[in-house]
């Protein structure tokens, strides 16, 4: 018996990285998959793998910045396998965050006002859609992806760490109104992940700076927070709602002088 055996869940960014491996994880554990991305190639790839395992699962195109986009992948999810149960919200701007994402005094409004359609409206509108669904079946559990960037400062990406903070409150916010309801909702903070898309900047001395300053002994996964998807997923944190879990190692778990203390 799967932890998810029979649940209806979308994961959105499941083409590639951290969504990729919750897709692949989620249908592991018996759930009803549906694979959502921009990439729908990417995201065609991963329902393959899913299948050939063994799983159940339908690739969707989305757009997060495009509302009809949004509520369309819902539908979908819903016409194809009649309800909907879990919604994670995973997908998020990275592209303007590696590229655009400027310091403050070098911002461009137009890339805040596209990191916010994207990263916070389209969240939003994916949990509207979702949770009549959800409230119809009882309940239902809706994780957002948020970011060690939204619960501190750093020396870049400051609309990608403002919006991801915006969800951690978003996230509160709708496990408060819909709550009685039987629909739970809470955020998950990844730290620094090792993907395809970061593995540039986690090599060599930035690698060992970064793991220097975790609690762990290696850097993390995104199979680390497939797990943490899982959980809040089923019903074993069914009394856990308003919640973010950091899954970060311990990166923001300490003192910022501790590594230093640590190698004196």
């Amino acid at each position: 018996m799967g932890r998810l055996d029979d649940k209806i869940v979308i994961v959105t960014g499941a083409a590639s990285g951290i969504g990729a491996a919750t897709a692949r994880r989620v249908a592991a554990e018996g759930a009803r998959t549906v694979v959502a991305d921009l990439n729908l190639d990417g995201a065609k790839a991963v329902t393959e793998e899913i299948r050939a395992a063994g799983g159940v699962a339908t690739a969707v195109p989305v757009d997060l910045g495009d509302i009809d986009s949004v509520r369309a992948m819902v539908a979908t999810a819903v016409d194809t396998y009649g309800g909907l149960d879990v919604l994670h919200n995973n997908a998020a701007a990275t592209h303007l965050a590696a590229r655009k994402d400027l310091a403050v005094l070098e911002a461009d409004p137009a890339v805040w006002d596209d990191t916010m359609r994207i990263n916070l409206r389209g969240t939003m509108v994916a949990i509207q859609a979702a949770v009549p669904h959800m409230t119809a079946r009882g309940a239902g559990s809706i994780i957002n992806t948020s970011s060690g960037a939204g619960l501190a400062g750093d020396l870049r990406n400051p609309a990608y760490g403002a919006s991801k903070a915006a969800l951690i409150n978003l996230t509160q916010y709708v496990a408060t109104q819909y709550g009685k309801l039987g629909v739970r909702c809470n955020a998950i903070a990844p730290g620094f992940i090792v993907t395809p898309a970061s593995a540039g900047s986690a090599h060599g001395a930035i690698r060992e700076e970064m793991l220097r300053h975790h609690l762990t002994p290696r850097l993390g996964l995104p199979e680390d927070v497939a797990s943490a998807v899982v959980f809040l997923a089923s019903e074993e944190s069914a009394f856990i709602t308003g919640h973010t879990l950091r899954v970060d190692g311990g990166l923001l778990s300490h003192q910022p002088y501790v590594a230093d203390l640590r190698d004196a």
